[in-house]
This record gives C-alpha cells, structure tokens and sequence, in this order.
C-alpha cells in the first residue's frame, strides 16, 4: 500500500467515527460530514448522498436532513463501528459467552471463559480466551457488526467455538446421542441452538442447556435399558 492510499484511508476512517459519533450522540457537526464526503469524492466514490453534500452548503442543510446524508454516507461506504465505538455490541456478546458457557462442561472445560478483543486482526473483532488460557478464534473473530441482536451473536460465538475446539482437537463436540452424529451451532426461528441433521433435522438443545438435553436423554436411555431388564427378569422367572 502506498503512503498517500494508507494516509488517506487513516483520515477517512477518522472522519467516518467522528461522524458516526456525532450522530450517536446528536452531537453531528456538518463540517465533518462535508470533509468526509469531499475525501471519498476524491477517490472515486459518488454516491448520491455524497455529491448531494459536497454540491449544498452545508449552512443551508437543515439538521434533520444532514442527519439523513450523514448516515447514507455511513450506509453507502459500508461502516462498522468497533466494540469501541458500540459498546452496546461488546455487551451482548459477553451475555451470549455466559449463556454458551454453560455447555462447555459437557466438552470436559472448566472454568471461566472471557471475551478477548482481537483490535490487531483485519477486520477486528472478538475471540475468546478459556480458563487455561487457551485461545479460540479459528476462522476469524467474532466481528462487531454480528452482535447487534442476540441470537446472532450467540450463534456467531458458538459456531466459533465450536469449529475452534474441533481444529485443536479433531474430537467432535457435541453429538446427538439419538443419531450419534454430530450437531452444529444454528440459529432457527431467531433461536441459538444446537442443530442435528438426522431424520430430516432436529433440535437437539437450545444453546446453553445442553447438559440438561445430554441428561435427559441419559435418563431415558436409562430407563429403557431398566425396563427391558425387569422384563428379562419376569421372563427367565415365568420360564
């Protein structure tokens, strides 16, 4: 990258969070909105948003209507504000770690995990960090724009989890005890769960309970074998 493309995309970047704050806040300063679309009409990008604020002046821009082009400008060059800028976000990802938390044990992991902010990764984003100080962010981070509804960060973070443990140990985690097959972090009808593709599909838990599913299934399978125990036990006394 040159020097001239890498100071530009450090000024536009600048620009693009200080206007994101703005509006944010309601605190938006036109004269950053104008700056901002004045540097990405210099390489090349035209939108109408962009040209409608480079052509006015600003000063005759009603607030409402600049808070309009200002977040088409955002929209049109594909803005994401970091776990920095929307704390909001970083939030719901640490609630949806203590609700996947809970089904580690059953994989053998103890402890608590913790979210670990991966600010030095392109794109930036979120892994995690368990107990032992294991790392796990195979096949990227968790990114920002995935945590602002919950079931979507809590899939995003239990697929990651889940392919991260399966590339350091190669064991699949978690099987369907019915198909003995392995299932996979899904999100179905906006709910994180554990998918099992066996006859046609099924849920075999909602993230989070697990163990409570693995056990009662035990408990059933238990139940059976008892029952066909007794009545062995009838037969051989009949006999």
């Amino acid at each position: 990258m040159s020097n001239a493309m890498a100071e530009y995309e450090a000024v536009v970047e600048e620009l693009k969070r200080r206007v994101y704050l703005g509006l944010r806040e309601d605190n938006l300063d036109p004269q950053q909105v104008v700056a901002l679309a004045c540097e990405l009409l210099d390489w090349f990008h035209s939108t109408d948003a962009i040209l409608e604020v480079v052509e006015r002046n600003p000063a005759e821009v009603p607030p409402a209507e600049m808070t309009a082009l200002a977040s088409r400008i955002l929209e049109d060059v594909g803005f994401q504000p970091g776990f920095d800028l929307a704390p909001e976000r970083l939030r719901t990802l640490r609630d949806a770690l203590r609700i996947v938390a809970r089904d580690l044990p059953t994989r053998g992991i103890k402890g608590e995990p913790e979210i670990e902010l991966l600010d030095d990764w392109f794109p930036a984003g979120a892994g995690v960090r368990l107990a032992d100080g294991e790392r796990l962010n195979w096949a990227g981070p968790v990114l920002p724009s995935m945590c602002d509804d919950p079931a979507t960060a809590l899939t995003s973070l239990t697929i990651m989890i889940q392919e991260s443990l399966l590339e350091r140990t190669w064991r699949v985690w978690p099987v369907c005890p019915r198909h003995d097959l392995g299932v996979h972090g899904s999100e179905r009808e906006r709910e994180a769960v554990w998918w099992c593709a066996g006859d046609d599909g099924h849920v075999l838990a909602s993230v989070g309970e697990l163990a409570r599913a693995l056990g009662r299934r035990r408990a059933k399978q238990g139940c059976r074998q008892g029952s066909s125990f007794r009545t062995a036990t009838v037969v051989r006394a009949s006999a």
